[in-house]
Parts: structure tokens; sequence; C-alpha cells
């Protein structure tokens, strides 16, 4: 008996240290009987922002520029199954509805730890995954 169903899981990564590590955890502790998932969720651009003004940047530019990354970060044969998206969005809530309509089974996301007044105005993404997901979380902690 497993304690968490893995069929389906979830990372969501920012390209952090603490994302990386939660990303090679999930492959260490799940393999290759699952399909993993990673999303990484970009903010939204702000009308005033210079690259959107003089239209040097667009969402699917950043997209583009995202999956590069990931693909150059994460690259060899350890890595090839896994499902990359990107949203634009409220991370929380891109998360959330990436999860319900994929029937993710569990998420596995990293803390950052915050405390005091830096978690109490910004809150923690993690926090309101936990809150709000309909499947399991499993909160990594550095």
């Amino acid at each position: 008996m497993t304690l968490f169903a893995s069929d389906n899981v979830l990372v969501p990564i920012d390209f952090s240290e603490e994302a990386s590590h939660a990303l090679n955890e999930a492959l260490t502790s799940f393999g290759n009987a699952t399909t993993l998932h990673v999303i990484h969720v970009l903010s939204s651009l702000e009308p005033t922002q210079p690259g959107l003004v003089w239209q040097t940047v667009d969402d699917q530019t950043r997209i583009d520029h995202i999956k590069a990354l990931f693909h150059e970060k994460f690259s060899g044969q350890t890595y090839e199954s896994i499902k990359f998206t990107v949203k634009i969005g409220n991370p929380s809530s891109e998360i959330i509805d990436y999860a319900e309509g994929n029937a993710i089974d569990l998420i596995v996301i990293p803390s950052r730890g915050r405390t005091g007044l830096s978690r109490f105005f910004l809150g923690s993404v993690a926090e309101r995954v936990v809150r709000f997901a309909r499947c399991p979380v499993l909160v990594l902690r550095h």
C-alpha cells in the first residue's frame, strides 16, 4: 500500500534550487510508473511595462523562452518523459486549475519557508495550493 496515489504527479517550478530539488525528489520517489507533469506560471504582463509598450515582448515570446530554459536546465533522458506546461496568471490558481483539469493525483511543491511579515503580506503559493487543491499536496520544506 502506498501513501499517495501517484499515477499523475504535478511539480510546479520557478527555476529555484528548491523547485529543482522537488522535481528530482518526485522523479526519484515515483519513477517511471508515473506521469510527471511540470508547470511554470508566469505573471501577466502589465500594460505599462516597457516591453509591452514597445511591442518587443509578448506572452508567446515569454512562453517560448521559458520552454527553452526548461529544456536547457533539465536535459537528458531522465527528463524526456515529463509533460512541461507554461501558464500565465496567478500561480496558485493556475496550479490548482491545471491539477483539476489533468486529473492530478498528487502535487509536490517546494516551500521557501517565509515567515513573519513577508509571509503575512505576500502569502505563500504553497499555502494556497494546500488549502484549495482537491488532491493531496506534498510540501517539501527547505
